[in-house]
């Protein structure tokens, strides 16, 4: 399960989240003291369940972070973190699954978890997150993925670049090697640092990600993979306005796509 916790109290959020991970050890559970970063999150991520305290000081409280989210996505479960019950009257007409009362306890947050009014989904989620705007990195939940070889980063970020289409092992080795033939020693490099991609996805549980067709080509599931650049090109505007000019900054190959990017900025397009 993905749960957001939003409480402008530091020491609440941390309570929620260790709670949740006592209650869920397998789900991704993120927690923030800012409401506009709550909704970054929401965008970010499939989140199941909404944590968010009524009163936060600022520009958005509770509750209308809460109507923003339930706008973005009217299945997400909210559940209202308030100290005074006549708060409640509030959220049932946000439609919350219900409202937990502080201080918090573990008991009351697994009975919210209990009587959930949608089901988390159990369709196959993004098993990888990639970010292409400024550096590219590679992310499994909040964890960078350290690859053996910096490499085979590249060889992910290539692939990437080519929107997860079958890339021949000619089109890789140019991408890698501009200078150097498609020949047995540069192809024999490439299969080390495919077998790395595969190795380190794998170890994540997210082996599916990579699609490699022996003599035809090595190409991505993009069902598996969470992407800014290509959550732009769907024209989410969350990722539109992530992007300043950067793209893959510490790649060469990149920089067809990063010119393309950077004069639609230009035009406002």
């Amino acid at each position: 399960m993905y749960t957001l916790t939003v409480d402008d109290r530091k020491l609440v959020v941390s309570r929620m989240l260790n709670i949740l991970q006592e209650l869920d050890p397998n789900g991704t559970h993120l927690g923030t003291t800012d409401p506009y970063e709550g909704l970054r999150l929401s965008q970010e991520y499939p989140i199941d369940a909404a944590f968010l305290d009524v009163e936060m000081p600022g520009t958005m409280n509770g509750l209308e972070l809460g109507k923003r989210l339930k706008d973005m996505d009217p299945q997400l479960n909210l559940i209202i973190i308030t100290g005074h019950s006549e708060y409640a009257l509030g959220a049932f007409q946000l439609d919350a699954s219900g409202y937990l009362l502080k201080p918090l306890t573990q008991e009351a947050v697994a009975h919210q978890l209990s009587v959930l009014r949608f089901s988390p989904s159990n369709e196959k989620r993004p098993a990888i997150r990639i970010r292409c705007f400024g550096t590219f990195e590679v992310f499994a939940g909040n964890v960078p993925l350290d690859f053996s070889y910096s490499r085979s980063k590249e060889l992910l970020a290539c692939l990437v670049d080519h929107q997860g289409a079958l890339c021949s092992n000619d089109t890789l080795i140019g991408c890698l090697w501009p200078d150097e033939p498609a020949d047995q020693q540069t192809k024999a490099r490439l299969r080390k640092y495919v077998k790395d991609l595969k190795d380190t996805f794998s170890a994540v549980g997210a082996g599916d990600v990579i699609h490699h067709q022996e003599r035809i080509g090595i190409g991505l599931d993009l069902t598996r993979i969470d992407c800014d650049y290509y959550r732009y090109l769907q024209g989410d505007p969350l990722a539109v306005k992530q992007f300043t000019g950067k793209y893959m900054t510490q790649y060469e190959f990149a920089e067809e796509t990063r010119a393309s990017l950077q004069w639609h900025l230009k035009k406002g397009l």
